[in-house]
């Protein structure tokens, strides 16, 4: 669901910032939500993503790490509503973070800025090995704002410029945003099939489904990567290209946000959430607490950006990945 301050309301994260969704932001650049409930797993806000060029990612804060306190306030029962509110402020405030990154906790002073979110980032790749290497176009989808169909759409084209063989999709802590653009992004790779099931009490409710005008890029090999971080309107578009055959997936089950709901005001000033829906992937799995599974796990050295890609391609060795197998289904 989306706010009219440009939030994503998934089960259980919220994007920290203004006008997220329009392609700018006034805030910290943080995505969070409650931990998942493991064992022995600290008590805090989970950090989904850190927007690039955000003040978060440049202060070092990455998916994974905890926020255990807010401006000296714990955040061990906080509420993430209480949370968001709390990291948002005007433009040139600072905000103290006590932050839990592996085993180390420090604290991190940001300050509020504006600044432009794009969505993609993309770059050809080579794989070296003969006369006619082969050419990989890779592009990095960070968020679902209404730029996010329009702009990848033209890193393929100027990808295709570059005389790419095959496309790699990277997901990875990409939480979600605009439902519509996700829906979009997927008529791009796909020209038929069913995208999503919106599902109630009563069953199926809603289908999407690609019809091939919006299609582009059907044919080409495709890798989607994904990890924990993948969340809500990514999540959509993995499962439906998996569930599809169109591309094969790789990375960690992704973070399972599979509810819709809508948000009533109560008179206290406070909100009530209500489950009204469900997503459901083409494949009529429930992804909600599971998350879409991969069909092949990522190594644990593999990069997460588009220069360390293209030297893993370079170098498989370097990162363990099988490069001449990589758009191999099985």
């Amino acid at each position: 669901m989306i706010h009219s301050l440009g939030y994503w309301n998934p089960r259980n994260s919220r994007v920290c910032g203004k006008s997220g969704t329009q392609g700018a932001l006034t805030g910290v650049g943080l995505s969070i939500g409650y931990p998942l409930a493991l064992k022995g797993s600290p008590a805090g806000l989970s950090v989904m993503s850190a927007a690039p060029g955000g003040p978060a990612e440049k202060a070092g804060i990455a998916s994974g790490d905890v926020i255990l306190a807010i401006d000296d306030t714990s955040a061990q029962d906080m509420d993430i509503y209480d949370a968001a509110d709390r990291l948002q402020g005007p433009e040139g405030s600072s905000i103290d973070l006590t932050i839990l990154s592996g085993a180390d906790t420090r604290h991190v002073v940001l300050k509020r800025e504006r600044y432009t979110l794009n969505p993609v980032r993309s770059r050809m790749c080579q794989i070296p090995g003969s006369e006619d290497s082969s050419k990989i176009g890779y592009i990095k989808l960070t968020t679902f704002n209404q730029n996010a169909a329009g702009s990848v759409r033209e890193a393929i084209k100027k990808l295709r410029e570059n005389n790419v063989k095959a496309f790699v999709l990277d997901l990875r802590n990409n939480s979600g945003g605009l439902f519509p653009e996700g829906i979009e992004i997927a008529k791009i790779w796909m020209d038929k099939g069913v995208i999503v099931y919106i599902c109630d009490s009563r069953g199926v409710r809603d289908i999407y489904e690609a019809d091939g005008a919006s299609t582009i890029a059907a044919s080409e090999p495709l890798v989607v990567l994904v990890n924990k971080g993948t969340a809500s309107a990514s999540e959509i578009l993995a499962g439906a290209l998996k569930d599809n055959k169109r591309a094969v997936v790789y990375g960690e089950p992704t973070y399972g946000k599979g509810k819709i709901q809508s948000v009533f005001a109560l008179s206290d000033g406070s909100g009530l959430a209500v489950t009204v829906a469900r997503y459901e992937t083409p494949a009529h799995t429930d992804i909600d607490k599971v998350g879409v599974t991969p069909d092949r796990p990522l190594p644990a050295s593999f990069p997460t950006d588009e220069d360390g890609f293209c030297s893993c391609l370079r170098d498989p060795a370097s990162c363990n990945l099988n490069a001449a197998r990589l758009f191999v289904r099985s």
